[in-house]
């Protein structure tokens, strides 16, 4: 049987695909996976057992310069790869008119959520088949209802499994944490302050800590957090695929809530995230090794928004994330299982 995933992006929705792909693969062995996706997040992608072939879709080319893109040839070669086979079934795990177009350019018949499901209810007049998966249980689950409705299984004792597994360490490398402190969102970040103080709790306690940082904010934020203490490295820019590796050979992790702590949560690292205005139930890590520290007592969390309305002027660490408490911070991971070996 070969399926196409059209599942573009994010970082922590193609994450939120494998449990998915697991348990098709388990319950069809002879399965053949390809993944139409964002071309940033195709090694990602590549990452699933499961995947045979990623097609990079540079749906952002696409839409802000789609001139320049149908002259490069970029179009006609993303409609030429999804075309390329015949599939048994096609399934838009993403609910969009985008990704469900992306969809429509493949041979098979398409399968989706239904106008209640999708995030946006138009994409799903292009699927032949639509399936009802209410957002009332994190975006994990949904896909796996998903799936297997519309390759006609049940899910009855099948584990939620995102088919990855912790890395080895590198030969003599000393166990270490990782420390993801990056998002889109201000309001998702902890405060610097947060971070210096759970970096001194690691080295106190013997640990090296690894830190990653993309655009001139995060190096600013991270290279202030290396400078309180010596056990912070950081590392240079670099791809997903080289950080996936670091992710998966990590003693732990704590991660506010970025793509690359979903991913971590995935290898099954014990993964620590720290929540204010969005909505771990929903969107939340998957993993078998994860908790999620969620604002408390604060009556507007969560609020799903990107700018604070309590504190308008804060541009990083609002209230509801500085609640979080570095010494609690730190029991949690520990409680985990971080261990150096």
């Amino acid at each position: 049987m070969k399926l196409l995933l059209v599942k573009l992006s994010s970082l922590g929705d193609v994450v939120h695909s494998f449990p998915a792909l697991t348990d098709a693969k388990t319950m069809f062995p002879d399965l053949v996976v390809d993944w139409a996706v964002e071309e940033a997040f195709a090694p990602i992608a590549a990452l699933h057992p499961a995947v045979r072939h990623t097609i990079s879709v540079p749906m952002r080319r696409l839409r802000k310069t789609p001139l320049r893109a149908w002259r490069s040839g970029e179009a006609g070669a993303v409609r030429r790869a999804l075309a390329r086979e015949h599939y048994d079934i096609v399934i838009d795990a993403q609910g969009l008119v985008k990704s469900a177009l992306v969809a429509a350019l493949a041979h098979g018949p398409r399968h989706g959520f239904d106008r209640t499901s999708a995030r946006e209810g138009l994409a799903s007049h292009f699927y032949r088949a639509r399936h009802h998966v209410p957002e009332v249980e994190h975006m994990a689950t949904r896909i796996r209802k998903l799936f297997a409705l519309a390759l006609g299984y049940s899910l009855e004792g099948l584990p939620e499994d995102c088919g990855l597994r912790p890395l080895p360490p590198e030969e003599g490398a000393a166990p270490y944490l990782v420390y993801l402190h990056g998002t889109t969102w201000p309001t998702k970040t902890w405060s610097l302050e947060g971070w210096q103080s759970l970096a001194r709790l690691a080295e106190a306690a013997g640990w090296q800590v690894k830190m990653f940082a993309h655009g001139a904010v995060e190096e600013a934020r991270a290279r202030k957090v290396a400078e309180s203490c010596a056990a912070v490295q950081l590392l240079p820019p670099q791809s997903l695929d080289r950080l996936a590796p670091v992710l998966g050979a990590a003693a732990g992790v704590v991660s506010v809530d970025t793509g690359l702590g979903h991913l971590a949560a995935a290898y099954g690292v014990p993964t620590l995230g720290l929540y204010g205005p969005t909505d771990p139930q929903l969107t939340g890590m998957f993993g078998p090794r994860v908790r999620e520290l969620a604002a408390t007592g604060r009556e507007c969390a969560p609020c799903q928004k990107s700018a604070c309305r309590i504190a308008p002027h804060m541009k990083e660490g609002p209230p509801c994330m500085a609640d979080h408490d570095a010494r609690g911070v730190w029991a949690a991971l520990q409680a985990l299982g971080a261990q150096k070996g």
